[in-house]
């Protein structure tokens, strides 16, 4: 049960606890869309990015849709998700080396989508940690 009694509005759980402002939502989630589908970087790749994020942002709900999977890790996708961990130590103090060592693999549109999607999902993990958002179903989704 989250801290607030969720909205009516929002289609996932997630959703209903922004419900209460309908436009907040809208746009929150419109933006989400866009930074977690395919862009400059794939959907996947962030996918792993925001599951590493997950692990230590606080957020039982975002935690439960799975942990990082290492195994199926490219070289981008490592680098990447290494990116995401000194960013998660740093408190978000990153230094000027990491973003070198991410040009060495990625170009400056692709780095700057992966640090706004990495500002963002951080933001929405958060918003869920101080609701007290949960898994829907807390028995199968370890």
């Amino acid at each position: 049960m989250s801290r607030i009694q969720p909205a009516i509005i929002g289609k996932t759980p997630f959703e209903r606890l922004l419900g209460h402002d309908e436009d907040m939502m809208t746009i929150w989630s419109a933006l989400g869309d866009t930074l977690t589908g395919d862009g400059k970087l794939s959907a996947e790749l962030k996918e792993q990015v925001r599951r590493t994020l997950a692990q230590q942002n606080g957020c039982d709900y975002c935690r439960a849709k799975g942990n990082p999977e290492p195994h199926i890790f490219d070289e981008r996708t490592a680098v990447a998700v290494g990116f995401a961990e000194v960013f998660l130590q740093l408190k978000g103090d990153t230094p000027a080396s990491s973003i070198r060592v991410l040009q060495d693999v990625f170009t400056d549109a692709e780095i700057s989508e992966l640090c706004a999607f990495i500002a963002f999902m951080t933001a929405s993990q958060y918003v869920g940690a101080m609701l007290g958002l949960e898994p829907e179903n807390p028995l199968t989704s370890a």
